[in-house]
């Protein structure tokens, strides 16, 4: 088989192990004495949803509503899905989550809320709490997102800034709540996984400040002043671990990288390639991993003593961009871009790394892939690979080499997949 072959069946084999279809049946409860109620938000919310419909016994009360990023619809009968902005939040995510608000006040204690919760729900889930408004919302999570701050940090600003998020839809609910969560980041703590609307927040508004001023935002007056008032007023905090708001709420981990990991190294091993896992919980500036990544790629080559080729190095997780230039690329090309620069045209060596949702960053490919005679091809056509790096431009570069991945919407988000194979 080619080697790019290769790279692209075992993301395709790792974006499998995490397909809603075949995993959310396996976590459902039994229908309740009343009704069953589905709210849900990220970008596999549409699947996660049908794959619902298709389990649940047809005489068995079920409606809902659940928010997805636009192009991730799929024909639920039961359900309705809405879509909305990401990773900048809309009005179609604000009124689709007041309505989800408003449908989880209705149950009572007969009845089930199952919350369907996966990667982009915290752009999907946009609710900002009372004085604070969708463009004050849309302003801040755009300087969050172009900062380098982690996810984590992101996270923590948004749950004080939401009136859904950072266990606050929980709090709204008089219903046992089943909430089954694809995980898309590193660590799989569900407070972080579409930012927590049914787990406790550990966080307060002090750290929420703190992540504010430590990337030195230009904050819109409004958030400022709603976070120094929640800082000096404890009891509009989120609920906190402990509580007894989360009594009657099970969170429930269903498909994470590391699941999907293991399943590209299975593939590797059935092909007599030896597989290592380097983690699943990879953060850090892209290109700065890249560079890490490529020294232990001389290593192998070179100094054979502990591993040797063929072996397929994997890794997931989630790295950052901090932007400084003009051009486009999410963080998985940048990361093969700084990896080609640093392998320098190395012989018998390839590398993928894309995001499991099939969207990079921004754009419209899951990632891109580079083999031995990438950059030769590049300087063939007088493209610099460090300008295209320093101009955050690795979309184009791969672009102009015909090395973009393209699958369009996978509907699940396990996070970034990295895998480079040595021959």
């Amino acid at each position: 088989m080619n080697p790019r072959d290769y790279l692209l069946e075992s993301f395709s084999i790792a974006v499998r192990a995490a397909d809603p279809a075949h995993i959310v049946p396996q976590y459902l409860p039994s229908p309740p004495k009343g009704r069953t109620l589905v709210v849900g938000a990220g970008k596999a919310a549409a699947a996660m949803a049908l794959a619902v419909e298709n389990s649940w016994p047809p005489d068995a009360p079920l409606d809902g509503l659940v928010i997805t990023r636009y192009g991730h619809q799929l024909p639920t009968c039961r359900i309705k899905v809405v879509e909305a902005g990401h990773p900048i939040p809309d009005q179609n995510g604000e009124q689709a989550s007041r309505h989800m608000l408003s449908a989880v006040k209705t149950l009572g204690a007969e009845d089930l809320l199952l919350c369907l919760l996966s990667g982009g729900g915290s752009s999907l889930l946009a609710l900002p709490i009372d004085g604070i408004s969708l463009h004050d919302l849309q302003q801040i999570t755009h300087q969050l997102l172009c900062c380098g701050a982690s996810i984590q940090e992101i996270n923590t600003a948004r749950k004080h800034l939401s009136a859904i998020q950072g266990g606050k839809l929980a709090a709204a609910c008089k219903a046992p709540i089943c909430a089954l969560i694809i995980s898309d980041v590193t660590g799989d703590q569900a407070t972080h996984i579409a930012s927590g609307p049914c787990t406790p927040d550990p966080t307060t508004f002090s750290d929420a400040l703190a992540v504010l001023d430590h990337y030195h935002l230009n904050v819109p007056p409004p958030i400022k002043q709603k976070l120094l008032a929640g800082k000096n007023q404890p009891l509009d905090e989120t609920p906190k671990p402990g509580s007894p708001i989360f009594t009657h709420v099970a969170n429930k981990i269903i498909a994470s990288a590391h699941q999907s990991l293991s399943a590209a190294a299975d593939y590797f091993q059935r092909h007599q390639i030896s597989a290592l896992i380097l983690g699943d919980t990879v953060t850090g500036e892209s290109r700065e991993i890249a560079k890490g990544y490529a020294a232990l790629v001389k290593e192998i080559r070179f100094h054979p003593q502990w591993l040797k080729a063929p072996i397929a190095l994997l890794s997931g997780g989630e790295t950052t961009v901090t932007i400084k230039g003009e051009g486009r690329g999410g963080r998985n090309a940048e990361f093969l871009l700084s990896l080609l620069i640093e392998l320098a045209g190395m012989a018998d060596v390839y590398a993928l790394a894309c995001d499991t949702d099939g969207i990079d960053g921004t754009e419209n490919n899951a990632g891109a892939v580079i083999t031995p005679d990438s950059l030769m091809r590049a300087q063939q056509l007088g493209l610099s690979a460090q300008i295209f790096l320093d101009n955050n431009d690795a979309y184009t570069f791969f672009q102009q080499l015909n090395d973009l991945v393209m699958t369009g919407p996978t509907y699940t988000n396990v996070n970034d997949f990295r895998v480079i194979l040595i021959l």
